[in-house]
């Protein structure tokens, strides 16, 4: 990289255009995508990610085990049935018990590792660590239903709300033209202060003045106004204030929504999340993640579900039926997992006082439309939850049954800068029981 790329790289992030890098405005990446053949035609056109950060308890969520005994099902020794025979999960997910005809539930997930990187890695790529680093789902999505393929929409195609996972590098060595832009703010404030379109304080008065501020101070882009980068540097300033004035302000809007659609999803950060994902789809973008932390529960586990699990039974249970009712469930794929589960075994003693710590040989996903089936169960855990007895799922099965139903070809050709033969998917098998 020259002087002059550098010095407009640091001008632009002088003024906070960190979309307009990422939608790949300013530079064309090395990296050139590989015309390749779709297995099959594509079901799904996006995906919402649901990111239980930390990891979330199968036993409390959806692998209840009401029989085991105090030391590994505590206080929630019953579970709830659901509107689909046979399948139980926990009492306080009633309104996610309603539908269960609309999901699918994995409940032998595993990788035998209790690391949080290691395991969001594993999780969010399919591949075991080695000495590449893949990009994740959302990036592998963004390089073939991106700008590389004609998206055109408001915002880039690959969307964290509200801030990054932070476990590892989310484009791998796709790199940085595929990695997510992460809207900062929070979605349950009025105005959602999306990061490079809204600044809370800032009027749009005072935003206009900062702009013609920075062009009367820009004594180098004056002197050599032919030059090509300070063109495209121009056109991407542009394209960036088109955003925060323009139509992508207004999609990030949530004031437009019915109040009684904001209080359906609960006004909580997480439920208006999930509303924000559905405007994202609905608008075209074909990968949104929502990180929900706060699943780490080595201390006081109960009473952290106790808060958390009615909160995301709200959310979770509306964004299933309003993308039902709006007739984009079946293009859509709802992803929700964790890195892991926690240990079945509660952690009584002091510090931890009725914990959960990590655990990567069982854990569950959920998964529901763009192709996947509802109302099945797949794979089994034994009696406590500790082991996956029938059915092991690795994550590069779920991932690669996931891009199978995008069109994309999880055995295709993966680009990557150093020439290497790299494979958008390891050796893997599909979740035919529910596609």
């Amino acid at each position: 990289m020259n002087k002059i790329q550098k010095k407009l790289i640091n001008r632009r992030d002088a003024i906070k255009l960190g979309i307009a890098g990422t939608t790949g405005l300013i530079f064309t990446s090395p990296l050139k995508l590989l015309a390749q053949e779709a297995p099959a035609k594509a079901k799904a056109k996006a995906v919402i990610q649901i990111w239980l950060w930390g990891g979330a308890s199968h036993l409390d969520t959806f692998d209840p085990k009401p029989n085991a005994g105090y030391d590994y099902c505590g206080p929630f020794n019953k579970a709830i049935s659901t509107n689909v025979d046979g399948i139980q999960i926990n009492p306080l997910l009633p309104l996610l018990a309603k539908q269960a005809d609309k999901y699918s539930i994995i409940r032998s997930m595993t990788h035998g590792n209790n690391s949080h990187e290691t395991a969001a890695y594993m999780v969010q790529t399919g591949h075991a660590p080695d000495r590449l680093v893949y990009p994740s789902a959302g990036a592998v999505v963004s390089m073939f239903k991106g700008y590389d393929n004609g998206y055109k929409g408001l915002v880039p195609p690959y969307i964290v709300m509200t801030e990054l996972q932070g476990r590892f590098s989310e484009s791998g060595f796709l790199g940085s033209k595929y990695k997510p832009f992460a809207t900062g703010g929070d979605p349950a404030k009025t105005p959602f202060a999306v990061e490079g379109i809204i600044a809370e304080g800032i009027s749009d008065k005072r935003q206009l003045g900062r702009r013609e501020l920075l062009h009367s101070l820009d004594s180098l882009g004056k002197a050599m106004p032919e030059n090509p980068l300070f063109k495209e540097y121009g056109q991407s300033e542009e394209n960036a204030y088109n955003m925060i004035f323009g139509d992508a302000r207004k999609l990030f809007d949530l004031s437009s929504e019915k109040d009684e659609t904001r209080e359906s999803y609960g006004r909580n950060t997480f439920g208006q999340s999930c509303l924000m994902a559905r405007k994202l789809v609905e608008a075209g973008v074909p990968y949104v993640t929502i990180n929900y932390k706060g699943w780490d529960t080595h201390k006081q586990h109960f009473e952290t579900m106790n808060r958390k699990l009615p909160e995301f039974d709200k959310g979770l249970s509306s964004l299933l039926n309003d993308l039902n009712e709006r007739g984009l469930l079946d293009s859509t794929i709802i992803w929700c997992s964790g890195e892991f589960g926690r240990t079945p075994k509660i952690q009584w003693e002091a510090p931890w006082n009725g914990g959960r710590g990590h655990y990567g040989n069982c854990f569950c996903s959920l998964v529901a439309g763009g192709g996947f089936r509802g109302g099945k169960v797949v794979g089994e855990s034994d009696g406590t939850g500790a082991e996956a007895v029938k059915c092991p799922i690795y994550p590069k099965d779920l991932i690669a049954s996931m891009y199978e139903l995008l069109g994309i070809d999880p055995e295709g050709q993966l680009p990557n800068p150093m020439g290497l033969k790299t494979q958008v998917m390891p050796e893997s098998k599909r979740l035919k029981e529910i596609m």
